[in-house]
């Protein structure tokens, strides 16, 4: 039985087992970039002043939270929400060196009217930039804020804007059109009459970010969405929401990101991270990089539980996940573009990750709904997986490239799929190593190719 072979695809000889110089043996340990990525990782300086709010007469905290800013001016500070059940009749709009501090019995609604979220503000909407509804709480070009607490934070989405996903294809469309076509971003103008969702929590060009502790529940649209963030530590957070496009947390064209002690019962996607879409994504050019995801647990049934992409166009390197549990998942380790996308995954290093059951365990796709021709193949490239344990799976490993653009130095160590009705199907893959790899009890080896439509069992007899 073979149970260690690199495979070299798309060369003159096609199922070539060869060494990649410089690849296998690798000098370093890449994990010492992850210490020092959290060694950088700086944390927020809220001003020292404690503001208690009283509870509202009418239930509407909003006004307060939006007076207390003011009042606590640019030296900022710590504004504490009392106990009980408030609303936000609008958004809540970060100002610098603030922190918002959720008491432990706290629950405080966001409302449902529409109207309520104009004006219009600056976002970054499935990865094209333009001006929509404001997310519920938002912040621009601001530094050094905080979400914290154990309290709850309840977007009520799907009594509200969630109702607008049957309604949002036009406006979705016409959006993407204008990104491909390089509409200046002021003339993209959506709000009354489009229907395109806002976000649960947005924060766009930011430095020095907390959330740390609530519980969010019921999201509009995308939970967590940092977009053009630097410096953000995200940890304790418990977010609940069961519909569609509930995507937990998504790093989005940002750097120096830490993930950790997070629980992700969400109706898509737990960690998707994204840097941009297509023709936008390329003219931003920001690559999401710097990332640590660890000690998490995605407790969703519909998404990946950890995902890069599909809106991946500004590139996404120096990605490092550790000590990731997730239950029954549609698909495990979830890597997603197409061939309108451009842009490079790589150097992305991932290990000891525990997954129930899965449609897949390990995905890679280039096959991510493409729209317009396929002329700029996605490339994957010098990624690592090791020390995963599937119990079940309808696919376990799915390793499909492209044909202009195969995947590139991918490497997985130490995986073991206790059962899987197909093991695994391969194309497209340059430079591949399997390294103690198993399925329903027997070593799995890199087979030379499997056609894109049909799975090919990969166990060596």
């Amino acid at each position: 039985m073979i149970n260690r072979r690199i495979l070299l695809l798309g060369g003159s000889v096609p199922g070539l087992f060869a060494l990649v110089p410089g690849w296998m043996h690798e000098a370093s340990d890449p994990w010492a970039k992850a210490r020092q990525i959290m060694r950088d990782i700086r944390p927020p300086r809220i001003g020292r002043r404690k503001w208690h709010l009283p509870p509202p007469d009418d239930g509407d905290i909003r006004r307060a939270i939006m007076a207390a800013m003011e009042a606590l001016g640019p030296r900022g500070g710590t504004i504490i929400l009392p106990n009980g059940e408030w609303v936000s009749n609008g958004p809540i709009h970060f100002k610098s060196r603030i922190a918002l501090h959720f008491s432990d019995h706290t629950h405080l609604k966001f409302s449902r009217a529409p109207d309520h979220y104009l004006p219009l503000v600056f976002t970054r909407w499935e990865g094209t930039e333009c001006w929509n509804y404001s997310p519920l709480i938002y912040a621009r070009d601001v530094t050094d804020i905080a979400i914290t607490g154990g309290g709850t934070i309840d977007g009520q989405g799907f009594d509200g804007f969630f109702q607008w996903r049957s309604k949002q294809r036009e406006s979705q469309q016409l959006l993407r059109e204008m990104g491909a076509e390089g509409v200046p971003v002021a003339e993209r103008r959506f709000g009354p009459g489009h229907f395109l969702r806002p976000g649960f929590i947005q924060f766009v060009n930011c430095q020095r970010v907390l959330i740390d502790g609530p519980r969010l529940v019921d999201s509009p649209f995308w939970m967590i969405h940092p977009v053009y963030c630097e410096h953000v530590s995200l940890r304790n957070l418990r977010l609940k929401s069961d519909h569609l496009n509930s995507d937990g947390i998504d790093p989005d064209s940002s750097t120096h990101i830490l993930i950790e002690h997070c629980v992700l019962d969400v109706g898509d996607d737990g960690v998707s991270i994204k840097s941009g879409r297509d023709q936008d994504g390329w003219r931003v050019a920001r690559p999401s990089s710097s990332i640590i995801i660890r000690d998490c647990e995605y407790r969703g049934t519909a998404g990946g539980g950890l995902a890069i992409g599909s809106e991946m166009s500004g590139g996404v390197h120096d990605i490092f996940v550790e000590r990731y549990r997730m239950g029954n998942v549609s698909h495990g380790l979830y890597f997603k573009s197409n061939l309108d996308r451009g842009g490079a995954i790589r150097d992305i290093h991932i290990r000891d990750i525990t997954i129930g059951t899965a449609q897949s365990a390990l995905i890679f796709t280039t096959r991510y709904h493409g729209y317009r021709g396929g002329h700029f193949p996605p490339r994957f490239e010098q990624i690592t997986i090791e020390n995963i344990r599937v119990g079940e799976a309808i696919v376990g490993m799915s390793l499909i490239g492209a044909q202009q653009a195969p995947l590139d130095r991918v490497s997985v160590r130490n995986l073991v799929i206790d059962k899987a009705k197909t093991p695994m199907r391969v194309k497209h893959v340059r430079a591949l190593l399997l390294d103690r790899v198993s399925a329903n009890g027997l070593p799995l080896h890199a087979v030379e190719e499997t056609p894109p439509d049909t799975f090919t069992d990969g166990i060596a007899q």
